[in-house]
């Protein structure tokens, strides 16, 4: 028999309990079992590891020498377990724009501890994460999510009309939310934040315009297909010489989410990420 890493846990537990009831508790065992176990490690190291007379527990000098070791051993696979799973790799994917402060805020905090973030651009990353390709998915569309997947908003962001930059919208000064619906709506139906549910009346003959991702959404604005609206992000992170964004006061906010699976259990360097996006 070969002395394993259960041996000297349970040794070390008995050890600090230095009774065999409590130890078999704390090791969610039985006493027999726990007896068999330290009668095995005695038996790979060839000496008697505690007092078999003494009326208290004792340790044998064999017993004392195993337990320094043991702890110092012990400590070391714990750390060295905790540190590698630690450094890995979380993977986010996202359909477009990052929003900056918030994922470089986390990223850095979880790289600080020596985990390491992978960045993935997804046209579905509902679809990703459910499938298991990606660890987390980072939304803005409010949709339903399957049964095994958890999601959480984390934020809100501004909200602002995007027109073709030769357009009637974009010479008619300063409009209101209400005053969009006279407008075809181009609507990105995978990962867009504005469909024509994101007004409370709407003309049900308005003209909608479907496509299934950023790239083609912001090219038929540019078009003058329709207007659509997105973060105000946009403004500066996807600048396009034929759509002009339009501040819209009373636009109601879009909301940022994080997606990830419950089953399985996220793995311990995705809760660490977690816990660090959802707490800040």
């Amino acid at each position: 028999m070969n002395l394993e890493l259960r041996h000297l846990r349970a040794y070390l537990v008995l050890c600090e309990e230095r009774n065999y009831t409590r130890a078999a508790a704390r090791l969610h065992t039985t006493q027999p079992s726990l007896t068999r176990t330290v009668q095995q490690a005695e038996r790979v190291f060839d000496c008697r590891l505690i007092e078999r007379s003494a009326r208290r527990f004792a340790l044998t000098e064999e017993g004392e020498y195993l337990l320094a070791a043991a702890r110092r051993i012990l400590g070391d696979v714990d750390t060295v377990v905790s540190d590698l799973r630690m450094r890995a790799g979380v993977s986010v994917g996202f359909s477009w724009l990052l929003p900056d402060d918030w994922f470089t805020d986390v990223r850095t905090r979880f790289e600080a501890r020596g985990g390491r973030v992978e960045i993935h651009r997804i046209d579905d990353p509902i679809a990703a994460v459910t499938a298991g390709q990606i660890d987390i998915a980072l939304y803005r569309k409010d949709i339903r999510l399957p049964a095994t997947v958890a999601g959480r908003i984390i934020g809100t962001e501004r909200r602002v009309a995007a027109v073709a930059a030769n357009s009637a919208p974009a010479g008619a000064g300063a409009l209101r939310w209400q005053d969009l619906v006279r407008y075809p709506l181009v609507v990105n139906t995978v990962s867009g934040t504005t469909d024509e549910t994101s007004w409370p009346a709407t003309d049900a003959d308005r003209e909608i315009i479907t496509c299934t991702n950023f790239d083609e959404w912001i090219e038929l604005i540019a078009a003058g297909r329709g207007i659509g609206a997105v973060p105000e992000l946009a403004r500066s992170r996807a600048p396009h010489p034929g759509v002009v964004y339009l501040d819209i006061p009373d636009a109601p906010a879009s909301q940022l989410r994080l997606a990830w699976r419950t089953r399985p259990v996220p793995g311990r360097s995705v809760q660490s990420f977690l816990d660090m996006a959802l707490g800040g």
